[in-house]
């Protein structure tokens, strides 16, 4: 129970690329834009990089988001709905890990608020959500947009690392939810900060470091793919 007696909710939190996705969503983007012509051999190597750094947990995220949102000033925002919207059905479906699946059920069937918990932005994160049967449920990296178009700004911070937590306690706060009794799964040493605040977090398909962390701290490892 809260200060006040309501009784707060349980939640469990599901990482995007590696965890509920078999593969990266920014891979799966950009093979989208490859197969239209608007992404070039370049283009893929460049984003093939960034998720080897992702994996390794190295990366620089902060300036790789703000770079790439950099490029979408003047975008059409509702253009962009729609187009993840599609991108969602025809690249991203097949590739959710069918165990990930039939965990995020479990703690639907439980009476748990199931939400992803991603750094990808929220056009690429409320799709799959909503396919999921999850909503609206997806706390993403938010991007600035003015008059349905985009600025090229996030709106600080950007939803990874610490910023993970930060966008995941006004979820928590905003929803009522207790993260002491919660759970977050996730593949990437990167949220060690979100996983240390949860009272039950879970090492999925784990890069090295989240494995031999996860292994010290005597944490559940699993593999949905």
């Amino acid at each position: 129970m809260s200060e006040t007696g309501r009784r707060l909710t349980t939640a469990a939190f599901f990482d995007l690329d590696h965890t509920v996705l078999n593969e990266s969503s920014s891979a799966l983007w950009a093979r989208y834009l490859h197969r239209q012509g608007r992404l070039g051999r370049r283009g893929l190597a460049r984003l093939a990089w960034w998720t080897l750094q992702y994996r390794l947990a190295i990366i620089d995220m902060n300036a790789v988001v703000h770079r790439l949102v950099a490029d979408m000033r003047g975008q059409s925002e509702p253009e962009m709905i729609e187009e993840c919207d599609r991108w969602c059905e025809e690249m991203v479906v097949p590739h959710i890990a069918p165990l990930a699946r039939a965990r995020i059920d479990e703690h639907l069937a439980k009476g748990h608020l199931v939400a992803l918990l991603t750094a990808s932005t929220i056009y690429a994160g409320r799709p799959i959500a909503r396919y999921l049967g999850l909503g609206d449920n997806a706390i993403c990296t938010r991007l600035e947009v003015k008059d349905g178009v985009f600025t090229g700004r996030c709106v600080e911070p950007v939803c990874y690392g610490e910023g993970k937590l930060y966008w995941a306690r006004l979820f928590a706060e905003e929803h009522g939810i207790d993260l002491a009794s919660s759970y977050f799964y996730s593949d990437s040493y990167t949220d060690l900060a979100m996983l240390e605040a949860v009272g039950h977090p879970v090492a999925v398909n784990p890069d090295p470091r989240l494995r031999r962390h996860a292994r010290r701290r005597g944490w559940p490892i699993e593999r949905f793919y």
